[in-house]
């Protein structure tokens, strides 16, 4: 929901990841998830080799690329109706050394050679040949061009995968993802386009790249009465993805500067919330009630808490006058800062939350991701995603605490 692009800015299972042909559903056509296994999977960021130093190769010395199924690769950008490069220097250009790169070699500058984080990409998959890579489209900040792609779906479809399978790096990834923030409601701008406009665009997808192809979208989590998720007609849009991304997150914030205090990523509702339908089983439901199949949910989990200073009252619900100081942003800041910097000292609703001199933040920690893991096994949901991995430590604990609560 609130992902800033420059800050914090959104098929299958066991057999598809393991490159097994996939599953096809006989009454939508479409691949979906195994009930065998789960999906583990989370977002790289292109900008974070710049001011957070995080590279592909943390992926791999955390330990975390062995826990992942899936990686989406954020974010590819959305202007004139067409899939577009996000930053070409970060994506393809940038040059890795020896002791920088995934599999210690030093990148080529031989005309045609492909650099960058695609091709450390690239060597992360040779390393795990089970690991699946989508390429994300748009963003909370280039959202706004999906009203462009959506007045004719063939020729968004068509650029995209011109993009996607561009011979320098077709090999990179297996699958694109359509982060829309919304389709037929307002995030960073208003969309009009109608509540047929996401699933046109994404049946425009599923004919131009075929049905092995993996295609998702990260979609809202706004559960509430005539909400986010009324306006578009998820439920058939779902007949050509293989799975969405439901962005279970960021439902409360420092942009409400005065409080009250909140959870940002509530898993169940509790006394005192303030918005009915703002919690992760709240969308959940809504989604299911639309006719989305359960296996084609990915719970999401934040990296990240969201704070507040000025604030007297340790439980949720106090009052605030303004945003808590956070490295990139304020209001925001990674679990691996917070966890030493303001440990958790509280839950409700399934997450956490901890008051530090006037500052109070929440978030989620190993214990309770590995509880909403279990929400997610017992209610049937095709695994869990995350945002994102620079946001966890350096020995990837909240990734394992996902790996290990979900039923692999």
């Amino acid at each position: 929901m609130k992902k800033i692009k420059y800050a914090l800015i959104g098929l299958t299972a066991a057999a598809l990841a393991l490159g097994a042909l996939p599953v096809i559903d006989k009454v939508t056509s479409a691949p979906v998830a195994e009930s065998a296994g789960k999906i583990n999977l989370g977002y790289f960021v292109d900008w974070g080799v710049y001011g957070r130093n995080y590279h592909v190769k943390n992926i791999e010395t955390s330990g975390s690329a062995a826990k992942l199924t899936h990686i989406n690769y954020a974010f590819g950008n959305v202007t004139g109706g067409q899939c577009q490069i996000g930053d070409a220097y970060a994506d393809y250009d940038k040059a890795y050394g020896a002791d920088t790169s995934v599999d210690g070699s030093t990148d080529s500058w031989d005309a045609g050679a492909l650099r960058g984080s695609f091709n450390q990409l690239r060597q992360l998959k040779k390393k795990h040949p089970g690991l699946k890579v989508l390429y994300s489209f748009g963003g909370w900040t280039w959202s706004g061009g999906f009203g462009e792609a959506a007045k004719n779906p063939a020729a968004f479809a068509s650029s995209c995968k011109k993009l996607v399978e561009d011979p320098r790096w077709a090999d990179v990834f297996d699958g694109i993802d359509i982060d829309w923030e919304y389709p037929n409601a307002c995030g960073l701008t208003c969309d009009t386009s109608g509540p047929d406009a996401l699933p046109n665009l994404v049946k425009a997808l599923r004919s131009e790249f075929g049905q092995d192809y993996l295609i998702s979208a990260a979609i809202t989590a706004d559960g509430s009465d005539g909400g986010k998720i009324d306006a578009t007609k998820y439920g058939e849009t779902a007949k050509q993805l293989n799975w969405f991304n439901v962005m279970t997150y960021d439902f409360f914030g420092a942009w409400d500067k005065t409080g009250p205090t909140a959870p940002h990523s509530p898993l169940t509702g509790y006394n005192g919330l303030q918005k009915q339908g703002f919690t992760s089983e709240a969308a959940i439901t809504k989604l299911k009630a639309q006719g989305v199949p359960a296996n084609k949910l990915l719970l999401g989990i934040g990296f990240y808490g969201r704070g507040w200073t000025g604030v007297t009252q340790a439980a949720p619900g106090g009052t605030a006058t303004g945003a808590a100081q956070g490295t990139y942003e304020a209001g925001i800041e990674d679990y691996k800062v917070l966890k030493t910097k303001c440990p958790a000292n509280g839950e409700i609703a399934g997450t956490a939350y901890a008051k530090c001199g006037s500052d109070w933040w929440s978030y989620d920690t190993p214990s309770t991701i590995h509880k909403k893991m279990q929400w997610s096994n017992s209610n049937g949901l095709g695994g869990a995603f995350f945002w994102a991995l620079d946001g966890d430590t350096t020995n990837g604990e909240l990734i394992s605490a996902m790996r290990g609560g979900l039923a692999f």
